[in-house]
């Protein structure tokens, strides 16, 4: 079996991967919180985990990985906009989830096993796991407390605290903007449950009507899905701290256990044209905005560019060449005997924590050798659709300058000409179809043409 080697961000190294149960992988990603379209820096922890997704699926089985990928459908940024907009909490994050469900279909990725949506998870009932038995269990432990309608994890109680981030709590103290309310023992503490609003989302706890904090929902939807361990949870460089450093706390705290997850990984920040992202800059980009200009496997073999760790700049300069070098892919494979699997070089790039870059060496080498059906299967299995790229190519070509029917005409009679060695006449007819602005492929599939640009 191939041995996968994975950068953890809570060890800072990388180590051969060890699932708890081969039979049973588990992976927990942090995904959307649905109040506007996504844009394209959120795209890229949601391309990377696919490409994780399917190496696993490739080395486990594809029934034996378990990948969770949340939404948030609860927040305060989601009340603000359904209120702008004069519609209800669920209209908008419906909406927003089904563009962003296109959105990420269209980048190549596969749907996650299980997506749960935050509200789910809130208050279910009966013996299953839910945010409020977590906050409750953190009381019993004595790592919560309850103080003005609110309740707080208590970061003192916690001597462990930081340890994803390596950094002290003195530093966390003096780096952070967090609220000190008066009702807090210490100013890291952070809210667990908070009372709702008039004309807030609400739920009945034993504090009082209120909605959950951001922390708690990943804890409680990992936990309830996964278990109380798991093997890799995985999100975007920026959720490090506070995010996952407080998930860590409150999972751990609440089960007891040493750690939430076994292995932490995380993507670089995107930058647009060699600047932060930024709408004041004029450079925000959605996903959808982004395939409006490109199909969806050009911005997916953009994002393999730049190794996952390491920071990425998007431009078009990189858009344009993942659309060269993905067309030159494209026709060197032979799709219709590709093999089902990906070829071993590949295979061994990406069991070293997801090398992309050396990757895409093995697709040029796999091209220049000649390797037609590992090439196709290859494409295939990293999530690349000639069929979709096609369709693209054709609706931007511009229209040729002679009927279709004649084009098929010439090219049927050029065929015949080859075929009885009259070398001069098929030269002949590619001039003429070159000089309408037609150029012809000759393939192992036949010949094809297309519009000269």
């Amino acid at each position: 079996m191939t041995v996968l080697k994975l950068y953890n961000s809570l060890t800072r190294e990388k180590a051969a991967f060890a699932p708890i149960d081969p039979a049973a992988v588990r992976m927990y990603v942090c995904g959307p919180t649905v109040y506007d379209r996504a844009h394209i820096g959120n795209a890229r922890p949601v391309i990377v985990f696919d490409l994780l997704f399917r190496l696993l699926r490739h080395v486990y089985g594809a029934g034996a990985v378990t990948y969770v990928r949340n939404i948030t459908d609860v927040d305060d940024k989601i009340n603000a906009r359904a209120a702008e907009r004069g519609i209800t909490i669920r209209q908008l994050t419906d909406e927003t989830a089904a563009g962003f469900h296109r959105d990420v279909a269209d980048l190549g990725c596969l749907a996650p096993t299980v997506e749960p949506r935050a509200t789910e998870f809130i208050c279910r009932g009966g013996d299953d796991l839910d945010m409020v038995k977590l906050v409750e269990r953190l009381i019993a432990r004595g790592h919560a407390y309850e103080a003005d309608g609110h309740v707080l994890f208590d970061v003192d109680s916690m001597p462990a605290y930081g340890r994803l981030a390596r950094r002290s709590l003195d530093e966390m103290e003096a780096g952070a903007r967090v609220e000190v309310a008066s009702y807090k023992k210490g100013p890291m503490d952070f809210v667990l449950w908070k009372p709702s609003k008039e004309g807030e989302p609400a739920w009945d706890s034993p504090w009082g009507r209120g909605r959950p904090g951001w922390h708690l929902e990943c804890s409680a939807m990992s936990a309830a899905l996964l278990g109380e361990v798991f093997d890799i949870h995985g999100g975007g460089i920026d959720l490090i701290f506070p995010h996952h450093e407080n998930e860590i706390a409150q999972s751990t705290c609440c089960f007891g256990t040493e750690t939430m997850a076994n292995v932490w990984m995380h993507n670089g920040f995107l930058q647009v044209e060699g600047e932060k992202m930024s709408k004041s800059l004029s450079n925000f980009v959605t996903i959808r905005e982004v395939l409006a200009d490109w199909p969806g496997d050009v911005a997916r073999l953009a994002m393999f560019s730049a190794h996952y760790r390491q920071p990425i700049n998007w431009t078009l300069k990189s858009l344009q060449e993942a659309e060269r070098t993905l067309g030159q892919w494209f026709d060197a494979a032979s799709w219709d005997a590709a093999e089902p699997r990906p070829a071993p070089g590949v295979v061994e790039a990406l069991a070293d924590d997801l090398n992309t870059p050396k990757m895409i060496a093995e697709l040029h080498r796999l091209r220049g050798e000649g390797g037609r059906k590992a090439l196709a299967g290859t494409l295939d299995f990293l999530g690349f659709r000639p069929d979709v790229y096609a369709d693209w190519q054709t609706a931007r070509a511009p229209e040729p300058g002679l009927a279709r029917e004649e084009i098929e005409r010439l090219i049927d009679a050029r065929i015949a000409a080859r075929r009885e060695k009259n070398f001069a006449e098929a030269d002949r007819i590619r001039d003429e179809l070159l000089a309408a602005g037609i150029v012809l492929k000759d393939g192992a599939a036949g010949t094809s043409w297309e519009v000269a640009r």
